[in-house]
């Protein structure tokens, strides 16, 4: 292994030796079906990505619409959006749900077999008249054109992650809708000033979700794991090319 790869890191080393529970992350399965070498080479061998920017009016536009449907999930009303598109559904609530909203925290299930605790931090949480749970995500972003759908292929970590959150429910022994929702918030710039407002146009996705690969995925990045052996590069990745490059010219 090249000297640049020395781990820097201390913390959630995943250890094969270590009897406890190794704790793993939604994003960390994402990065696993990225790239298996970014990902053993961050949570095996203690070096990660370079973080990128973070997006503080995403985070800021997420917060407000946690305020929002808690304001009538509190009141015990329905938010107007959901009676606009006549959707079956009203915002839940639950003792966990903040528990559950929290980055480092989320909603956690123990899976035996590998002894991995799997967590993801939800949005929102929404039942139906059949007492099913529905997850919500809120997405925000600023594009000329309207956002109808989750279908591209750049969009597959969105799909992803909505069918872990579901199976994350399921694993706790709740009725979980197979529909979930992505809330997402278009910003818009073709208004003629911005006089100290940005406006948004809303659009609520529904998206099927289907849990099917989780299970044998957390069973690959246990072997994964387990290795002593680094995944070769990935052709795909701009991260190990960018790695190998440098070699290269050292």
């Amino acid at each position: 292994m090249s000297k640049f790869y020395t781990p820097k890191r201390k913390r959630n080393i995943f250890n094969p030796d270590d009897e406890k529970p190794f704790k793993l992350s939604r994003t960390k399965i994402d990065l696993f079906l990225e790239c298996p070498r970014c990902f053993y080479i961050d949570r095996r061998l203690g070096v990660g990505r370079v973080p990128g920017f973070p997006f503080n009016l995403n985070s800021a536009v997420d917060t407000l619409l946690k305020k929002e449907f808690d304001y009538y999930r509190a009141n015990n009303q329905n938010h107007p959006i959901l009676e606009k598109h006549g959707i079956d559904a009203r915002p839940a609530s639950h003792r966990e749900l903040d528990k559950w909203r929290e980055n480092f925290t989320g909603i956690q299930y123990l899976h035996e077999p590998t002894n991995f605790i799997i967590f993801g931090a939800i949005d929102d949480l929404w039942a139906n008249s059949n007492n099913e749970y529905i997850i919500v995500d809120y997405k925000s972003t600023s594009k000329n054109e309207r956002i109808t759908s989750v279908s591209l292929g750049w969009q597959i970590g969105y799909r992803r992650q909505m069918e872990i959150y579901q199976w994350l429910l399921r694993r706790n022994g709740y009725s979980v809708s197979n529909t979930g929702y992505f809330l997402y918030c278009n910003g818009q710039t073709d208004r003629e000033m911005f006089n100290e407002r940005l406006e948004f146009d809303i659009t609520l996705i529904p998206y099927e979700g289907d849990d099917y690969w989780i299970e044998e995925t957390i069973m690959k990045i246990h072997s994964c794991l387990i290795s002593n052996q680094i995944p070769d590069p990935n052709d795909s990745c701009d991260f190990c090319a960018y790695c190998s490059a440098v070699e290269g010219v050292l």
